[in-house]
């Protein structure tokens, strides 16, 4: 990982953003894929997926960029950036906007996985023994609640916003 302290409060960061989205991915999944559902609604919620993951990956960026503020100089930028691969692909994310990339949401839960996998490594290297310190297993878990709520919450708004604009239009045809 290199970085010490600062590198690891970047990637607990990191993980609060997008750790969460694979769970809420499934969840979503497994609810409108339902067989007892029969309304359309419900399982057009899946396609609203990648526009709540990209409203969090635009949330990341507005972070990054507010932490960024004093100076946008490339100095600035490389000593507050520890780990510019992560950061790169977490910033990614805002690609699902764009109506082409958001028709397949199974790529938006592929892109997060890179993050789930930290947490996955970090479970691993501790029942492993290969790192003892329980608090980063600790703040792991802390974080992955975070980001679940999170990810849940840019879901929901994405599906209410949605919800209410075809509403809207709904309402004008007739």
């Amino acid at each position: 990982m290199g970085g010490g302290f600062f590198a690891y409060l970047q990637r607990l960061e990191m993980l609060a953003f997008f750790s969460g989205y694979p769970l809420i991915y499934l969840f979503v999944q497994f609810i409108a894929g339902s067989p007892s559902l029969k309304n359309k609604t419900i399982r057009g919620f899946t396609s609203l997926l990648p526009s709540g993951y990209a409203l969090v990956g635009t949330l990341y960026l507005g972070l990054q960029l507010r932490n960024l503020y004093p100076g946008f100089t490339l100095q600035n930028i490389e000593h507050a950036i520890p780990q510019p691969f992560l950061n790169i692909w977490g910033l990614l994310s805002i690609l699902f906007w764009i109506p082409v990339i958001s028709k397949k949401p199974v790529l938006s839960m592929l892109h997060s996985l890179v993050f789930f996998f930290i947490i996955i490594g970090d479970l691993i290297s501790q029942l492993t023994g290969v790192n003892s310190d329980r608090n980063i297993l600790k703040n792991d878990m802390r974080i992955y609640s975070v980001s679940i709520l999170l990810n849940l919450a840019a879901f929901i708004f994405v599906a209410l916003i949605t919800f209410s604009l075809n509403f809207r239009k709904k309402k004008r045809k007739s």
